[in-house]
């Protein structure tokens, strides 16, 4: 392997390939921009085919303990224990909580961590995955996290650049790590989106999480008969979001989808809907104002830094979301949302891939 790497200048470490998700796409738009490596904890064939979408070389660790609270214990052995080879790299690009770990094994070259958030387990939303846990998972999951919160904190300590996706979580790393970080947007590949004329229906693109608050928007739709909702994507969530439909036909499901009937869905939808509690940032809105689709969006977190209200899409009310959403769709009918359509391409042309590639270089080559 020293032979086979020894000329590469550099490496992205992510935590593992188990999803098509915005993570993921970030770890690979690193490699490209930096014609770097790629190194992880782990790939499923339900994420990105590695062969296809990277250049370089790959190194999967080979995670084979998958316990939840087990999990996380193994991958970190497996980046503070597997990853010698880092030396040979002059620049390391960690994006994971799991991977900032091996910086160990990396003391000669510049080390830039770009962090989605501060581990949410550990820092802000530990109180919630404690109460969402039964009492032997609640006990393991202090253990863990008296374990791993210090080798976490001493692994920040030593990067020599801390960069962030937007200004929401910059202010999270502050409080929870006490660092300085760079905002640089997460990328989109704004050239894969187009307008089409919309056929009739609203879009929810968000995983099928509690935090994500879709049965917010099913209740909402379901007083409003007469509005079609697509409700796309999949997760843990997704047969109690079924059930909560209870068979209204103004609503439906399109399960996960590929790239092309994604990208589809979004051009023909009328706008979208995303309303996450405490998002750190957010690409559904950024795909949708990429297809000249307006944004129907959580009136705080990261979408306030993507969606323009009353511009590229509406902010709901967090006091009365319910309402709030119906209100948002009330105002945002076909007509008005075509309006909107110039001003959400320009919008969605701030945070392209060509953007994000060229801060990144600028990061690592100063």
């Amino acid at each position: 392997m020293k032979n086979r790497l020894k000329n590469h200048k550099n490496i992205v470490l992510h935590d593992i390939f188990d999803i098509r998700g915005g993570g993921e796409r970030l770890a690979l738009s690193l490699t490209s921009a930096l014609n770097a490596d790629l190194c992880f904890g782990k790939k499923s064939h339900k994420s990105f085919n590695l062969n296809k979408m990277h250049q370089g070389k790959l190194i999967n660790l080979n995670l084979k303990l998958e316990l939840p609270g087990m999990k996380t214990w193994a991958l970190s052995r497996l980046f503070t224990n597997k990853t010698q080879f880092l030396n040979q790299y002059d620049n390391v690009i960690y994006s994971g909580m799991i991977c900032p770990l091996a910086i160990k094994n990396h003391s000669n070259g510049k080390n830039i961590f770009y962090c989605h958030t501060p581990p949410r387990f550990v820092y802000d939303k530990y109180e919630h995955y404690l109460k969402q846990n039964l009492l032997p998972q609640r006990l393991v999951l202090k253990k863990l996290v008296k374990w791993y919160k210090p080798q976490f904190e001493a692994s920040i300590n030593k990067m020599d650049v801390i960069v962030t996706n937007s200004h929401y979580v910059q202010t999270r790393i502050k409080k929870y790590l006490k660092k300085e970080s760079i905002v640089v947007y997460p990328p989109c590949n704004t050239d894969n989106f187009s307008y089409q004329p919309s056929q009739g229906y609203y879009l929810s693109t968000a995983r099928h999480d509690k935090l994500k608050r879709i049965n917010e928007i099913i209740n909402a739709f379901k007083r409003m008969k007469n509005r079609k909702l697509l409700i796309c994507s999949s997760g843990s969530e997704h047969d109690s979001l079924v059930k909560l439909t209870d068979n209204h036909p103004n609503i439906t499901f399109s399960g996960q989808v590929s790239d092309t009937k994604f990208n589809k869905l979004i051009a023909q939808s009328i706008a979208t809907i995303y309303i996450p509690l405490d998002e750190d940032f957010g690409m559904s809105p950024v795909e949708s104002m990429a297809a000249g689709k307006p944004v129907i969006c959580s009136g705080h977190g990261g979408p306030t830094e993507s969606v323009i209200d009353g511009e590229t899409g509406y902010y709901i009310n967090d006091d009365d979301i319910e309402n709030s959403i119906i209100d948002c769709v009330t105002k945002l009918d076909s007509n008005k949302a075509a309006s909107m359509q110039i001003a959400c391409e320009r919008r969605a042309q701030l945070f392209s891939e060509k953007l994000f590639h060229k801060k990144i270089q600028q990061i690592v080559n100063s």
